[in-house]
């Protein structure tokens, strides 16, 4: 079996986007579209790929850092026959598959297909059949019906605008019939290009058969050039996702209202309401309930467990069973054990909230370790943060912390404790203590109330 070289063509600057970030790394579902492809070619095996790169090469290559690539630099823009040309040198002796970093949806099996043809007497053509084939170039066949050209659609005739079948860019080649073909390119054509496409055309001079194949969907082979078709590809590849969910047997209330910039894996019976976003990794158990407008985040939500109306939750593990939100924040490191409540206008960071404990309303927990059953009062705050470093709260089992409690840490609370409402605690309270810091109140019956001055004074 032939090794397989893929390239990658990124080198555009993608001027209709009116952005200074490259084209190819506009994120399409939390992702930068170029790293799209790279998946997609990683799952081809190859021995090598190349990313040929030149507007914003320098980000690209910060970008990609951390993958399995190497480079080769376009400082020029002359067309897509140069930029392959870039890479050259850095081939091997097998076959060479040529993508583009702004086609982002394009499938493996669409292109397994194309490679299994190729060989010293046959190249691979990816096409598409579009019912508007305008701006595409368009595929010219023989009275055999074998692909014999390619003409640009700035450089056709009437008669070739009529074409319907259009080619997608995407070509397979051995690498030695590619360094045979790229030197003969010309720059002859209304755009003073050296296009790839030309290769079709000096393929069939030498009887070599151009095969074609084609995606089982035309989206596959869609480009993005503006903000509106990036909008499009972003709400088609989120429409898959959601079409593979349903299949799974996950219930969405509008399939078209889902956002996924990771990976989503869902146990049975998971419902999820509209306008939620998911990103990273996150894994949602059986029975997980999860309410409108909530963005979840590398986090793993326990079976049958809650999470309502507009909850932030990022970087947490619920144990299962569990009640968050509505409106709660759970930051990174927040831990929650079966049958733990976070409820509304509640953030946690760093905490661990154990089996049965209740955060029911507008509190902050952070560094902290509750333990079982504990009941914490709206308004409590563990000032974990002395302005240098952050110190820990610990809270027993069975503790009540009464209503707008600061607990200044580092302080421990015993188990079964009792800290009245309104108290500031900076000292360790023992098991089953009753504690309480407020100030002595004071009643005074004979007072005059303040009144407005009259106007007659002023």
């Amino acid at each position: 079996m032939q090794e397989l070289d893929i390239v990658i063509l990124a080198a555009g600057k993608g001027t209709r986007m009116r952005s200074h970030i490259p084209k190819v790394l506009h994120p399409l579902a939390g992702k930068p579209m170029v790293q799209h492809v790279l998946d997609t070619a990683a799952m081809l095996n190859p021995a090598r790929t190349q990313v040929v790169i030149g507007h914003g090469a320098d980000q690209l290559r910060n970008a990609l850092a951390d993958q399995a690539v190497t480079f080769a630099v376009q400082t020029e823009q002359k067309g897509t026959g140069h930029a392959v040309a870039q890479a050259l040198e850095q081939l091997g002796n097998g076959k060479v598959l040529i993508l583009y970093g702004d086609v982002p949806l394009l499938k493996r099996e669409s292109l397994s297909e194309l490679l299994a043809q190729v060989d010293e007497q046959h190249m691979g053509l990816l096409t598409v059949t579009l019912d508007d084939p305008t701006g595409y170039g368009r595929i010219e066949r023989n009275d055999a019906g074998e692909a014999v050209a390619i003409v640009e659609q700035k450089d056709a005739s009437s008669a070739q605008l009529a074409i319907t079948e259009c080619n997608t860019g995407i070509m397979v080649m051995t690498s030695a019939q590619l360094k045979r073909w790229l030197p003969q390119l010309s720059a002859d054509n209304a755009q003073g290009e050296y296009y790839l496409t030309d290769v079709i055309a000096l393929a069939a001079a030498e009887g070599i058969k151009v095969c074609t194949a084609q995606p089982k969907h035309a989206v596959e082979v869609e480009g993005v050039n503006n903000r509106a078709q990036m909008a499009r590809l972003e709400r088609v590849y989120q429409r898959q996702l959601a079409d593979k969910l349903m299949e799974q047997g996950v219930a969405l209330a509008d399939p078209d209202r889902l956002d996924v910039r990771g990976r989503l894996t869902c146990g049975h019976d998971v419902f999820i309401d509209v306008g939620c976003v998911f990103e990273g990794d996150v894994e949602l158990g059986e029975g997980v309930r999860i309410g409108p407008y909530c963005v979840i985040k590398n986090s793993t939500i326990g079976a049958e467990s809650v999470v309502d109306t507009h909850s932030v939750i990022d970087g947490c593990v619920a144990a299962g069973l569990n009640q968050i939100g509505p409106f709660a924040r759970l930051r990174p490191g927040t831990r929650l054990a079966v049958k733990a409540k976070v409820g509304n206008f509640v953030e946690t960071k760093n905490a661990e909230v154990g089996e049965g404990s209740k955060i029911n309303h507008l509190s902050y927990v952070g560094d902290a370790r509750l333990g079982r059953d504990v009941n914490v009062g709206a308004g409590t705050i563990t000032c974990n943060y002395d302005g240098a470093n952050k110190h820990h709260t610990e809270i027993g089992d069975d503790a009540f912390i009464g209503s707008n409690t600061a607990l200044v840490a580092p302080v421990t609370v015993g188990k079964g404790a009792t800290v009245a409402a309104g108290s500031t605690i900076a000292e360790d309270v023992t098991d089953d203590a009753l504690v309480l810091t407020r100030g002595r109140q004071i009643e005074k019956q004979d007072w005059l109330r303040p009144t407005k001055a009259s106007s007659l004074t002023k």
